[in-house]
């Protein structure tokens, strides 16, 4: 599989990333609130960059990649102390980023690295 191009990923931003990216993200954290949700909470914020912008894991574009991640008990603990409480702060400043012009390309870097902020979780390898 391959990356979509940038055409087709700027226009689903424009007509369907930019409102259900911050749909996902409560969801995620409101799941996130019980044990039973946690991880599927966890598996919706990972994808928050290619609900952003179709943006696909570079797992499924280069199988090889992969192979770096951490540990599932490393990135457990991780957001068991610091995961949870980080990344709802991040995402929050991130939407306030995305509300100006000029914070929107800080807003998309912020988003795409969500998942490593939350639970150390590699998107792009």
């Amino acid at each position: 599989m391959k990356q979509r191009s940038f055409l087709v990923r700027a226009i689903w931003f424009l007509f369907v990333g930019w409102w259900a990216t911050p749909a996902v993200v409560n969801i995620a954290w409101l799941l996130n609130l019980t044990i039973i949700g946690i991880p599927l909470g966890i598996k919706l914020i990972n994808l928050v960059p290619t609900v952003l912008t179709l943006k696909e894991p570079r797992s499924l574009v280069d199988p090889e990649s992969a192979a770096g991640q951490r540990s599932l008990l490393v990135r457990g603990v991780y957001f068991v102390f610091v995961g949870w409480w980080l990344s709802w702060l991040w995402a929050n400043v991130a939407a306030f980023f995305a509300v100006t012009i000029i914070g929107l390309p800080i807003a998309l870097w912020m988003f795409n690295r969500l998942p490593v902020v939350t639970s150390l979780y590699r998107f792009d390898g």
